[in-house]
């Protein structure tokens, strides 16, 4: 009985000797994520997530070079109309299934089949995928696609296993396999996300933590005081206001870069069930972009850090449109607007802001100006991923609501704006955006595509479906014992190459 105690000790021992080996990084996220599944998901946080889950096609480096990841090489034809992609051997996905060209054309159509998925304008130009040997695809386009490319380093490239999504079907995202570093191993709602290393990764002598555990904690002060106290290794989306904090704790340290995308209000326009003013007419959309100071926003919300702006990209950005400065806040006009749109004051607007201090205080701030010039905004929270469902099903008249960006300008514009484009909640539709839009795939020349959106701004900034209000700072908190963290102008949360002492 004696020896016994002392085996079960011993085993006891070990165990723990191996589960304090283990190395657990611990990631506090500002929402819970939608769907783990490439093709229907739409969130951010949910991008983060997959960055660790789902090796893509192609990536991009710190300076928005585009880089090789499960593709080798690609190349264009002349009438830019084929696409050869050569892939990377030897790639297993996270359930041994071999990646190959047939898995690629898998995924690929997969994107653009899928009744629910959120992939299709991204890839709107692929007629079809051919395999051409065991490790070459051609993707051949119904018309030349300069955003391609910039298009497959995200959730468009993305391969999953077809084997596993056969399986689950539309249940996939509760039990995604792909190809990347960590497989997944359990999620709980609201509450956590594990991974754990997958052993057969290509790229396995890279990736150095044993596992992740990603955690949705939406207070940002919570988070930082679990960052503080060891009970979490990297948060994102740390307040402005706490920069000096995070900076002044030799324990912490702070990475950040200027995003690609944008936060502004989404109005519905088409969808609106109450034909509310807002909906009806663009003076008073107008009116509301001119009570707005967007400076103001910049400097008691967020100190001065981030970058107020008035379009899809930032003013930093080789696309941005200086013919259309930002506005100035012009609370008089704004009145003059809402008497030529011949409403009745104050024009009341349901506004859907997801939980959250910072998109609470911006709501505080823009409720307050817009009340100057004849607005009654009725701030109406709500939990993030509901927001989401809300928003497609039209239940709200505006919605704050950022997009974390990509490379292409493209991808910032098509999904939200065009004519029935999935991510397009606010119904809007205008011919000539959609003609726009659609030329500006056709070149890959950048003068011709800047000026074609030109056009598109000017109108798109009349008609106002989104009020575009800044560009946000990516501020990323990490303990010191974490080395090797970059930030990418994308918002990812890369996780290969790094190590916790």
């Amino acid at each position: 009985m004696k020896i016994m105690r002392l085996a079960a000790l011993a085993a006891a021992l070990l165990l723990s000797f191996e589960a304090h080996a283990q190395t657990t990084l611990r990631i506090g996220l500002a929402e819970d994520p939608d769907a783990l599944d490439p093709t229907t998901a739409r969130t951010y946080v949910g991008r983060i997530v997959f960055a660790a889950l789902c090796d893509k096609l192609f990536d991009i480096d710190e300076k928005l070079n585009i880089v090789p990841q499960l593709a080798l090489s690609h190349e264009t034809s002349a009438d830019g109309k084929e696409v050869t992609i050569k892939l990377r051997p030897g790639v297993k996905f996270q359930d041994g299934e071999p990646f190959d060209a047939e898995a690629a054309k898998f995924s690929l159509d997969r994107h653009l089949t899928m009744p629910t998925s959120f992939r299709k304008p991204e890839l709107t130009a692929l007629d079809h995928v051919d395999v051409v040997d065991p490790l070459t695809i051609k993707l051949v386009l119904k018309t030349p696609y300069s955003p391609l490319i910039a298009q497959l380093t995200d959730r468009a490239g993305m391969m999953v296993s077809p084997k596993a999504a056969k399986e689950e079907g539309d249940k996939f995202g509760l039990h995604p396999v792909c190809a990347g570093p960590y497989k997944f191993v359990e999620r709980v709602q609201q509450d956590r996300i594990v991974f754990e290393k997958f052993a057969d990764y290509w790229n396995k002598d890279n990736v150095f933590i044993d596992r992740i555990v990603y955690l949705p904690i939406n207070d940002a002060t919570v988070r930082l005081a679990n960052l503080k106290s060891g009970g979490l290794d990297l948060i994102e989306r740390v307040l402005a206001t706490d920069i000096k904090d995070v900076r002044a704790d030799p324990k912490l340290k702070l990475s950040t870069a200027l995003e690609l995308g944008y936060l502004g209000l989404t109005i519905n326009i088409g969808h609106d069930k109450n034909k509310g003013a807002l909906s009806q007419s663009e003076k008073v959309r107008q009116a509301l972009d001119l009570s707005i100071d967007r400076e103001a926003i910049n400097q008691v919300v967020f100190n001065g850090e981030f970058t107020p702006g008035n379009q899809w990209v930032s003013p930093e950005h080789p696309y941005y449109q200086k013919a259309f400065p930002i506005p100035k806040r012009d609370v008089e006009k704004a009145k003059a607007l809402l008497k030529e749109a011949g409403v009745k004051l104050p024009v009341s607007v349901d506004l859907m802001v997801p939980k959250g201090a910072e998109d609470e205080s911006v709501a505080q701030v823009i409720q307050s100006m817009a009340a100057e010039a004849g607005f009654d905004i009725k701030i109406r929270l709500i939990e993030f991923a509901t927001s989401f469902k809300q928003a497609q099903a039209g239940e709200f008249q505006a919605f704050l609501i950022g997009w974390s960006g990509r490379i292409d300008s493209d991808g910032n514009s098509y999904v939200f704006l065009h004519s029935g484009a999935p991510l397009n909640d606010g119904v809007y539709s205008n011919p000539d955006v959609d003609k726009g839009f659609e030329d500006a795939r056709l070149t890959s020349d950048p003068a011709k595509r800047k000026a074609i959106y030109e056009k598109v701004t000017g109108q798109v900034l009349k008609d106002e479906p989104i009020i575009y209000l800044y560009h946000r700072k990516l501020l990323i908190a990490h303990t010191a014992k974490l080395e090797g963290y970059r930030q990418m102008p994308d918002g990812l949360v890369r996780v290969i190459g790094l190590k916790l002492k």
